[in-house]
């Protein structure tokens, strides 16, 4: 069963957007990727999720999925750049995996699924 296995901790960068792990972070996906646990580790650095600010109202940077945005940050900067277009779709499928994992309302987390399959490859570097 797909799981977060450790607590988040995180720091407030001076930038006032972006936060800091203070200790590694685990999540556990029962999907079929190459790794099945994935660790992030202490010292990454994060937005949360990266929506427009016309869209906070509905998706702020932080809610529920924070963790699941955590997950989807640090797999884009990891596998970003590959030629392999399955890599991303993967990425985005974690993220929704564990949107549900995290209780995420369903209309949101396929709202918040759709807009990284749409518009992530912008970010896909």
């Amino acid at each position: 069963m797909s799981s977060f296995t450790s607590r988040l901790e995180v720091t407030p960068l001076d930038d006032g957007r972006r936060w800091r792990l203070i200790r590694t972070f685990e999540y556990y996906t029962d999907l079929i990727v190459p790794v099945k646990a994935l660790r992030i580790p202490a010292g990454f650095v994060t937005d949360f999720a990266s929506s427009p600010r016309l869209f906070w109202p509905i998706v702020s940077p932080w809610g529920r999925w924070g963790k699941a945005a955590i997950i989807h940050d640090f797999l884009y900067q990891r596998w970003g750049g590959t030629s392999i277009f399955n890599m991303r779709k993967l990425a985005d499928q974690i993220f929704l995996e564990a949107m549900e994992v995290l209780g995420v309302a369903p209309w949101r987390r396929k709202l918040m699924y759709w807009g990284v399959r749409l518009f992530g490859w912008l970010a896909w570097k």
